[in-house]
């Protein structure tokens, strides 16, 4: 590392101004940024100095979400070996897996990445780090039969709509990763809810099979009134998004965000109770034909609570706000899933209605807390 070090202090000069590569310095600045923690700190404004940077947090996200991803990756070639027949190995089915998921996150990394980099080039800005998670956020949300070429639409619609024209990271209103889910959801809704969707029906290098004709590959929320639980749905051995199915994978991201702080554990609790509380109410009134604990355990709820609702831009910044945040995005999961079943998966929807409501939450809280220390201090 000391090598790479002083062979980037070597050529940094070139980038710095009057060099004759400075219009290429926030491109150098995104990789040394990315590659050693900065050493400079902020010499006024701030009134808290913390040893960790954006980058390194956005890091640790990116960390959680591998069990996640790489259960994914044999879930698809296990949901193929399923549904051609195969009785392939746990190696061939991982392979298979690997090969169909990482051309998206190739595509996600490419075309967002590449988007980050021109603007801010264009805009003569640093490079900014939010897309290290987003990146491989979408991937993981999407069915794995996805056309890449869709998924690079999406990408740049969630990277220039969603987040650099309200200013950058940091700044953004909505999750850019639900919201490229939103717009292929509604843009290309056949191919996000189909059978066939969650299914990578093509041989890929050798492995796998082909998905017979009329295979149905639906999702178990797709068609709640047949659909028997079993603690595959724990697993995540279930027709699904790629990162979304396994709850165990989940909770292992759970447990390494939590464990440093990244994620606020008061939105993670208070998503849970909100979406338990209202499927036992459904329950108890007959709308709906499964448990409580079967609506918690499939779809992308666990996901979305987990690593979408904590995200610490478009949620609650305030501490009780965060708990009447998340529990808003559990109720409006459920209630969304049992009373439209044209969108089966509520959770997405939830989580973007909230974070249009978060700066209201937040404002409410911080408004009723000057009030009462001013009523405290005899103030009027």
């Amino acid at each position: 590392m000391k090598a790479l070090r002083n062979y980037l202090d070597k050529i940094k000069p070139a980038f710095e101004k009057e060099g004759k590569l400075h219009a290429f310095r926030s491109v150098f600045d995104g990789f040394e940024t990315f590659l050693f923690v900065p050493n400079t700190t902020a010499k006024k404004g701030v009134h808290i100095h913390d040893a960790i940077d954006s980058k390194r947090i956005m890091s640790m996200v990116v960390i959680a979400l591998m069990p996640a991803l790489l259960f994914g990756m044999y879930n698809v070639g296990y949901q193929n070996a399923i549904a051609s027949g195969l009785d392939a190995s746990f190696m061939d089915m991982f392979l298979f897996g690997a090969l169909a998921v990482m051309p998206k996150i190739l595509v996600s990394y490419i075309v967002g990445l590449g988007i980050e980099f021109a603007w801010a080039q264009w805009k003569n800005e640093e490079i900014q780090e939010g897309y290290l998670v987003s990146g491989i956020l979408i991937p993981l949300i999407v069915p794995v039969n996805l056309p890449l070429w869709m998924l690079a639409i999406a990408v740049a619609f969630a990277v220039i709509i969603g987040k650099e024209i309200f200013g950058g990271t940091g700044m953004n209103i909505f999750n850019p990763a639900l919201l490229a889910r939103a717009f292929l959801f509604f843009a290309y809704p056949q191919k996000m809810t189909g059978d066939q969707a969650w299914i990578a029906d093509s041989p890929i290098f050798g492995f796998g099979g082909q998905v017979p004709d009329g295979f149905s590959g639906a999702t178990p929320l797709a068609n709640l009134a047949d659909y028997n639980f079993t603690m595959d749905a724990v697993y995540g051995l279930i027709p699904g998004s790629i990162g979304e199915t396994s709850v165990i994978a989940i909770a292992i991201g759970a447990v390494i965000l939590l464990c440093t702080g990244i994620a606020s554990w008061k939105t993670m609790i208070s998503v849970f109770a909100g979406g338990i509380l209202t499927a036992l109410l459904f329950e108890n009134l007959g709308m709906t034909p499964i448990h409580w604990y079967e609506h918690i355990a499939l779809g992308g709820f666990c996901f979305g609570a987990v690593f979408m609702a904590t995200d610490p831009v478009t949620s609650c910044r305030t501490e009780c706000g965060k708990w009447f945040y998340g529990f808003l995005i559990g109720v409006v999961a459920i209630v969304v899933r049992v009373m439209n079943p044209g969108f089966p998966e509520g959770m997405m929807l939830a989580i973007l209605l909230m974070n249009m409501f978060a700066p209201a939450i937040d404002y409410f809280v911080v408004d009723r807390n000057i009030s009462k220390r001013l009523k405290r201090g005899g103030t009027k």
